[in-house]
């Protein structure tokens, strides 16, 4: 079993009228399943309101399933005695960092979640400073977290998941909120933590650009699963993501367009450079 595994998971919303009496149910998400290994990349894509945010939410058990289940490092995620274990385990990461944030000091702020745990206070700082490292920083640690930027922010919302030591993290649309600058600053840091510490990454995103990097991509429509596959494999069918109403890389969509001219290019370009060197080739 994998770090996270989802089995026939379905989840509905109830829809109530101005009196608060039910109307119907709404499915947000739909008979999916996931088997995610420890120390994986994995990016979940989708449109507003294709379920992802909602399938988030499921692997910090903060909505239970309706139907099926949801195992985090084999953790029944409905099961209530298990709730604190797998909020520990699978840390998350929201939209908005102010929502996170509550400290005055950026380190205070980092150390709030080991504290709550009651690790010993040595243990803390040493925490503290090793997190606030691994997101590039440590060198704000005595700043009021009013006066970082956004992507600041965002990282040190990410340093005080980390704080917690949990095998994954989970960040749902972490970088919605952020100028470019600022999304590239967080998807860095984040690539850091699955390359050199190893935690397992779920990023729920609708920027396509930050998912080049994933091991695996799962792309959601109507609350399933609509594509699954490397990134490669999943930007080779451009066609298929813009009916699913995502965006594509300009590079990906230019080297799309040269391919129906006839210009004999690979699928699935991700970069600039692999564009470059594709084109480098052709006599």
């Amino acid at each position: 079993m994998g770090i996270i595994q989802t089995k026939d998971l379905v989840f509905e919303y109830v829809r109530r009228d101005e009196e608060g009496n039910v109307e119907g149910f709404t499915t947000a998400v739909d008979n999916v399943n996931l088997d995610i290994q420890p120390g994986e990349f994995i990016a979940i894509l989708g449109h507003n309101g294709s379920g992802k945010s909602t399938l988030a939410k499921h692997i910090n058990a903060i909505l239970n399933p309706t139907e099926g289940t949801v195992w985090v490092d084999g953790m029944d995620t409905a099961k209530t005695e298990h709730i604190w274990d797998i909020r520990q385990t699978a840390g998350m990461v929201f939209q908005n960092p102010d929502n996170q944030i509550i400290g005055q000091v950026v380190e205070e702020d980092v150390g709030f979640g080991p504290e709550n745990m009651g690790v010993p206070t040595k243990e803390i700082w040493e925490r503290v400073e090793e997190s606030l490292k691994a997101v590039g920083m440590y060198e704000y640690r005595k700043h009021s977290p009013n006066k970082l930027s956004g992507g600041q922010k965002q990282r040190v919302s990410i340093a005080g998941v980390l704080a917690m030591h949990p095998k994954c993290i989970v960040l749902d649309e972490p970088t919605a909120m952020l100028d470019p600058k600022g999304r590239k600053e967080v998807i860095r840091a984040v690539r850091a933590l699955n390359q050199v510490e190893g935690i397992t990454v779920v990023l729920i995103t609708h920027y396509m650009e930050e998912i080049i990097h994933a091991d695996r991509v799962f792309v959601m429509d109507s609350g399933r699963i609509a594509m699954e596959g490397t990134p490669r494999e999943i930007f080779s069918q451009v066609d298929k993501l813009k009916r699913l109403r995502l965006d594509v890389p300009q590079v990906t969509l230019l080297a799309h367009e040269l391919q129906k001219q006839g210009v004999r290019l690979p699928d699935g370009i991700l970069t600039v450079e692999e564009l470059v060197e594709a084109l480098s080739k052709i006599r």
